[in-house]
């Protein structure tokens, strides 16, 4: 098993930026895949971002690509989101994803643990 936990987010201008993190405990973080997906309202989740165990390889939807970075530090594991430039599109209930695929994918079933989410509002 492994637990996930959410935080960072918030409300912020057009514009701004958030860092979103996502704590992990359990199992050994370093072995999996990890990925930040997103929900907004109305809408189906849909994915956002993901880093191989090495932190090596990123993988980005063409929506976030050249404004979000996808990070993670193994010793805290812990993985995050910097977003930034952000756009009321990006209005979401973000959620983070470990998986044991071996790389980096954008397939939400290959993600076998699921965080709750923290809500990202973005005002213009």
């Amino acid at each position: 098993q492994v637990q996930l936990v959410e935080s960072g987010g918030g409300l912020v201008q057009a514009g701004g930026s958030l860092r979103l993190s996502c704590a992990a405990s359990g199992r050994t973080f370093s072995n999996y895949v990890m990925g930040w997906f997103r929900q907004a309202p109305g809408k189906e989740r849909e994915f956002v971002a993901a880093i191989s165990w090495s932190g090596g390889s990123t993988y980005y939807a063409d929506s976030v690509k050249g404004r979000f970075t996808i990070s993670r530090d193994n010793a805290k594991n812990t993985v995050y989101l910097q977003m930034n430039s952000l756009k009321p599109e990006d209005t979401a209930v973000y959620y983070c994803a470990a998986s044991i695929a071996t790389m980096t994918t954008h397939e939400e079933y290959e993600y076998d643990y699921w965080g709750q989410g923290t809500q990202v509002t973005v005002s213009s």
